[in-house]
This record gives C-alpha cells, sequence and structure tokens, in this order.
C-alpha cells in the first residue's frame, strides 16, 4: 500500500509544481474572440505547433528576453528557461518549421497588441491585469 501511495504523490508532483507556479501571478490574455484555453494547447501555441485554434489563427506574443514576467511564464507554462525556449526557436528556424512569437518590452504593449489583433494571445503581470480583459489561463 505505501508503494501504491508514494507512486501515485510522485506522479502529482509535476502538477503541484504547475500549481504553485501559476500562483506566481502570470495571467495569459487573449483576444475577446478566443475562448478559454488549457495549458497543453498554450504549450503547443507558444512553440508553435498549434496555429489555430477554434478556427481563429493565433498570433502569440512574448514579453522581452530578461523580462521576470517572461522567466515566470516560461517556468511555469513551458516548463523551460530561457535558454531552452530560445534553443527550441533556434533549431525550429532553422528546420524551416516557423518563427518564434513577437515579442513586446511592457505589459501595456502586449494588452495593446493582443486586445487589437484577432486571435492575439500574450501574457502579463496578474498586477497588470485590465479591468475587462479575456483571461484564457490564469
Amino acid at each position: 500500500m505505501k508503494r501504491r501511495a508514494l507512486t501515485v504523490l510522485l506522479a502529482l508532483l509535476p502538477w503541484a509544481r504547475h500549481g504553485r507556479a501559476q500562483a506566481g501571478g502570470i495571467v495569459v490574455i487573449g483576444h475577446p474572440g478566443l475562448d478559454r484555453l488549457d495549458v497543453a494547447t498554450l504549450q503547443r501555441i507558444f512553440t508553435g505547433r498549434v496555429v489555430e485554434v477554434g478556427g481563429v489563427t493565433v498570433n502569440p506574443v512574448n514579453v522581452s528576453q530578461g523580462n521576470p514576467v517572461r522567466s515566470r511564464f516560461l517556468a511555469a507554462f513551458l516548463n523551460q528557461d530561457e535558454e531552452k525556449y530560445l534553443a527550441y526557436w533556434t533549431v525550429r528556424r532553422y528546420i524551416g518549421k516557423g518563427v518564434p512569437p513577437r515579442e513586446f518590452a511592457t505589459a501595456s504593449e502586449v494588452i495593446r497588441f493582443v486586445q487589437s489583433t484577432p486571435g492575439g494571445i500574450g501574457y502579463v503581470d496578474e498586477s497588470s491585469l485590465p479591468a475587462g480583459a479575456n483571461v484564457l489561463v490564469r
């Protein structure tokens, strides 16, 4: 019985870590035409493996490299750090499988882009979340 309990606990550890990371205050927002997303779909969007959701072409954006919000997003939702994410996109671009999401320096630029671009998806710190924003993943 102890062995089975340990197996279940070990299986749940990644989810527990993921839940704590999300509590770090990163919120994924989208254009009003998009519906809520699950984390697996979000991962595929930000790694270029999904380009359309519900018949809408998605247009993900990142905040600039070195921004702590980006680091928290990569850790919480993609289970990557900056180095791994950049390496992933370097290879993907080299083999002709796409380009990384566009980058913006500030949360206000991300918000403006997402709200004005059909299919726009970005992330901000929860403290920067505007009233009425379409929250896709929290």
